[in-house]
């Protein structure tokens, strides 16, 4: 597989793909639910998947009507997170590691593009630590609009002085996906509990199974 352009940089999504943190926040989503009355399925929360909060906010009250008690949902569930996380619940995707040293060596600078909080982002990497194993972190407080928008993913490239063209963004979810891709950034997609659609496989330079499998296509294409 080869690509027009050279790979001179990588920005990478955070939850589902650097970090295994996907399953928790759905648990948490429940555990708001259950906390305030309301019936949270599994099923709606995967609609959530890569939805940047403004975004969660209005599929909330779409689903629940507008009496829906968003702050305090939300609140609750910040709260149960947070617990999982300190926990220990949180954990590196596989291939994390190998990717960012292989990316070290090669001096290629990469960023972060997450449709998470400064404060959820800041907290979770530093956790794992990898907070200092990226030249730039972009969250959705830095954004005017979040993913699926391109303005993360526009954002990312500017701040580690990489032409779009010349990165490579790295999603789990569907909402990132179509953000790199209105970037004109390729995007290989690593689904975690999302599979990808006809779309996202349209929109996808590929899909593979883990990072083990990007870390071998980038040293192909740089070869």
């Amino acid at each position: 597989m080869m690509t027009l352009q050279p790979i001179d940089g990588v920005i990478f999504d955070m939850d589902g793909l650097l970090l295994d943190s996907e399953s928790l926040a759905m648990d948490a989503l429940i555990h708001a639910g259950t906390t305030l009355g309301y019936d949270v399925s599994h099923s709606f929360c995967r609609r959530m998947v890569g939805v940047a909060a403004d975004g969660c906010r209005a599929l909330m009250l779409e689903t629940y009507g507008d009496s829906f008690p968003l702050h305090d949902f939300f609140a609750a569930q910040e709260v149960h997170l947070r617990d999982l996380v300190d926990a220990g619940r949180l954990v590196l995707k596989e291939g994390v590691a190998p990717l960012l040293d292989y990316l070290d060596a090669q001096g290629i600078p990469r960023a972060i593009a997450t449709s998470s909080s400064r404060a959820r982002a800041d907290h979770h990497l530093a956790l794992t630590n990898l907070h200092w194993r990226f030249d730039a972190i972009v969250t959705r407080d830095d954004v005017t609009r979040g993913k699926p928008d391109p303005e993360p993913y526009l954002t990312a490239a500017r701040r580690i002085g990489v032409p779009a063209a010349r990165c490579l963004a790295l999603e789990d979810s569907h909402s990132g996906a179509r953000a790199a891709h209105a970037a004109r950034i390729r995007v290989i997609v690593v689904p975690d509990l999302l599979e990808p659609d006809d779309d996202i496989r349209r929109k996808a330079l590929a899909i593979m199974d883990d990072l083990h499998m990007v870390l071998d296509f980038i040293r192909q294409a740089r070869s």
